[in-house]
């Protein structure tokens, strides 16, 4: 089992620190990377509100993913480097590719690229797009991640889809892993997870999941793949959870207490920790390690860990350092 990190990226994302920097960006990077975890991971929106996790409504400002890649590449040199995931709709697939494959070559052949379908209508609104239909938006999906994944194994494309085209692209200079970059999409739906069989290497899905729910889905997805004749084993799986864990009880109880304090209001006001456990990865160094333990009998091979109550929110780096101490060689 392998274990990441959702870095703090945006407004929300550190308590006390509005808008969020750079400095403090890198400085929880290299604090991860130095307590121990396999990979480091950026979402991709322009502006987020939190509305629907019980907070603002007001845009909270958000570091763009490839580029602060990029920078965090030379600076981090020893983990791997993911999206988690990139809107299709924010860049041509052409050019995503391009910069993915420069990304990849800045940081020595260290990045996972995930790519999801969007769903944040405001961000749409800001470039000057209507939110596609939910079937609209998996087929620019599929399509997105046809052309990528191609030219990020070195192809030379001409293509022709619903919504995107291309005449003779290709990358130079391509891609530094071989034979490509890892390419993973997320999300849960039956016609995603029909396009992960079909044109992903792997599948991720975040941040609140119970086992016998995500089995349900890995079913769904098991069957696609064995529609098509592929062994479902080949679909490298990750699952994103938030994640907190104490030495005892008490000690559980009081982390999850400071976590609430460095909190967004409304986030987590009437939330209980018996309640708020449900479904993530919380609990003693020994629950977790079981919990853990349940995930990998499930085929998953990375947990990419919400160090906070929000999406790349981070509560105390006491608590990054504590999470990978427990899972620690599992």
């Amino acid at each position: 089992m392998r274990i990441g990190l959702a870095l703090p990226q945006y407004d929300y994302s550190v308590a006390g620190e509005s808008p969020l920097t750079f400095a403090t960006l890198l400085h929880y990077a290299q604090a991860a990377e130095s307590y121990g975890y396999d990979s480091l991971w950026l979402s991709d929106h322009l502006f987020l509100d939190i509305k629907k996790y019980g907070g603002t409504s007001e845009p909270q400002g958000a570091f763009e993913p490839i580029a602060t890649l990029a920078a965090l590449a030379r600076l981090v040199p020893r983990v791997r480097l993911g999206t988690l995931v990139l809107c299709e709709a924010l860049r041509p697939p052409t050019i995503a590719a391009k910069a993915l494959s420069t990304l990849d070559r800045i940081a020595d052949g260290r990045l996972d690229v995930g790519l999801g379908a969007g769903y944040y209508e405001p961000e749409y609104a800001a470039i000057g797009m209507d939110l596609p239909s939910p079937s609209d938006r998996v087929q620019r999906l599929r399509e997105a991640t046809e052309i990528i994944v191609a030219l990020l194994s070195g192809e030379n494309l001409t293509y022709s889809g619903d919504f995107f085209s291309c005449t003779d692209a290709h990358l130079d200079p391509p891609a530094q892993q071989k034979p490509r970059p890892p390419v993973f999409i997320g999300g849960k739906g039956d016609k995603v997870l029909a396009t992960v069989a079909d044109v992903a290497d792997g599948w991720n899905t975040c941040w609140v999941w119970k086992p016998e729910d995500y089995r349900a889905r890995a079913n769904v997805l098991d069957r696609a793949c064995e529609s098509i004749d592929r062994d479902p084993k080949s679909v490298v799986r990750s699952i994103g959870l938030y994640a907190l864990v104490g030495e005892n009880e008490s000690d559980l109880a009081a982390r999850f207490e400071r976590l609430r304090a460095a909190t967004p209001a409304g986030v987590l006001d009437s939330v209980s920790l018996d309640q708020w456990r449900q479904g993530r990865l919380v609990g003693t160094a020994e629950q977790v390690r079981e919990q853990a333990a349940v995930w990998a009998e499930l085929g998953v091979e990375t947990i990419i860990l919400g160090a906070g109550a929000l999406p790349f929110q981070v509560g105390a780096l006491e608590d990054v350092a504590a999470l990978s101490e427990a899972l620690k060689d599992i």
